[in-house]
């Protein structure tokens, strides 16, 4: 593992949770939109995010092919996705984007935000990107140290 591995796997942690806290913002800002260019209200997105290296996630510790199983390279983000899950229905018939005709006259479809579930994934991406500037910050004590040894010598 090279001296620089640490800070480059957690500085793309960092860069995806930012895009994530963009996403979950954007998610939070649109909450309440109704009728979007695309037609509808506005659908909730979320990021999807794999390992830069796709393979075998686990090996067992004690095969003898699992001695040198390198390192990781960190995450990328693969796409940010609309949840097409169903829209809340409110019933206010004198909204400009109530369905006029059929058994649902009168109602308006809602985004699919929750905005207690927005809360909540903010949080996570708070502690995840804590975690990764922790790792950036413990990587360079290190150096640090190990350039204080040699310096010593």
């Amino acid at each position: 593992m090279g001296i620089f591995n640490a800070i480059s796997i957690a500085a793309t942690g960092l860069s995806a949770q930012r895009l994530r806290n963009d996403v979950i913002a954007d998610n939070l800002a649109n909450a309440n939109t109704t009728r979007t260019q695309e037609g509808g209200p506005y659908k909730r997105g979320r990021v999807v995010l794999r390992p830069r290296v796709e393979g075998p996630y686990w090996r067992s510790p004690f095969l003898p092919e699992s001695l040198d199983n390198g390192t990781g390279r960190g995450v990328r983000v693969v796409e940010v996705q609309r949840d097409d899950s169903p829209n809340p229905l409110r019933y206010e018939p004198t909204h400009p984007d109530a369905i006029k005709s059929g058994p649902r006259a009168g109602y308006v479809e809602l985004p699919n935000v929750n905005i207690v579930t927005e809360m909540v994934d903010m949080l996570e991406v708070q502690r995840a990107y804590e975690a990764n500037a922790s790792v950036i910050e413990g990587a360079k004590s290190m150096f640090q140290r190990a350039l204080d040894i040699g310096a010593a010598r």
